[in-house]
């Protein structure tokens, strides 16, 4: 069995001063894939994460200082890592992580946000249509996929506290949620949804106006597991309870 955990950290540094590695610790996962960083491996103090249990360390950092970025922690060593995806206007920003361990991927995700104007939302519609492309190439090779991440997503009107006054912001744009359920319908399981029906349950809260205390969010972290493992999903869980970032972390667990 193997635990993973998924979680955007809004800045790796900033988590641990806010006592993220005591909490790692105590929930013990096998695999620990995170996005938004924030930092090169150099600027970290590595003993953090091998005192939690993670020997095998490996990141994927933004050319751009304290920008974006993934890195995966991983309690056994995996038998190949790959660094970015070879699309290099995607890799300068660090966004894409894959370990293989036997027959299954994990992979550390982190799709862009457009909520910063019409330029990055375009970025972001062009990163959307080249992963897809990528990742059904993948598959051929590696067809059992944990693509685990910050998707700037949300897919469906459950998935969004308001999704009225949401339609024309994005993260919750028609052509993000068309696209999204494209790739789902292509042969992947949203593993939260598999186990979980319930409305309420989000992954992100706005820092303004006490949106966390009220649960006024977004789910748009997800870890997307490719259909031929769905007999080995076991479970899957939110954990809000970690308030390390803006983002808390997702618990999925596969039968290895």
């Amino acid at each position: 069995m193997a635990k993973i955990i998924s979680y955007n950290v809004n800045g790796i540094r900033s988590a641990i001063n806010k006592g993220w590695a005591d909490w790692v610790k105590a929930v013990d996962p096998d695999v620990v894939c995170l996005q938004e960083i924030k930092a090169e491996e150099g600027q970290l103090d590595l003993s953090v994460f091998k005192n939690a249990g993670f020997n095998h360390l490996y990141f994927h950092s933004a050319q751009k200082k304290g920008y974006s970025g993934v890195a995966l922690l991983c309690k056994r060593q995996p038998d190949k890592v790959e660094v970015g995806s070879g699309m290099s206007q995607y890799d300068c920003e660090g966004r894409i992580l894959r370990a293989d361990f036997g027959d299954v991927s994990i992979m550390s995700l982190y799709v862009p946000s457009g909520t910063t104007g019409e330029l990055r939302q375009g970025f972001k519609y062009k990163f959307m249509d080249d992963f897809q492309r990528y990742i059904d190439q993948l598959r051929q090779e590696r067809p059992n996929l944990v693509l685990s991440g910050d998707w700037n997503i949300c897919h469906r009107p459950i998935d969004i506290h308001n999704p009225v006054s949401n339609a024309r912001t994005s993260g919750f744009l028609p052509p993000e949620r068309d696209w999204l359920d494209k790739f789902i319908n292509d042969g992947f399981i949203d593993s939260f949804r598999h186990f979980n029906p319930e409305p309420h349950n989000y992954t992100w809260w706005s820092q303004r106006a006490g949106a966390r205390a009220r649960n006024l969010g977004w789910r748009i972290d997800y870890h997307m597991v490719s259909r031929p493992l769905e007999n080995r999903l076991k479970r899957a869980a939110i954990l809000p309870e970690a308030k390390h970032s803006d983002h808390c972390p997702i618990l999925v667990e596969i039968d290895f």
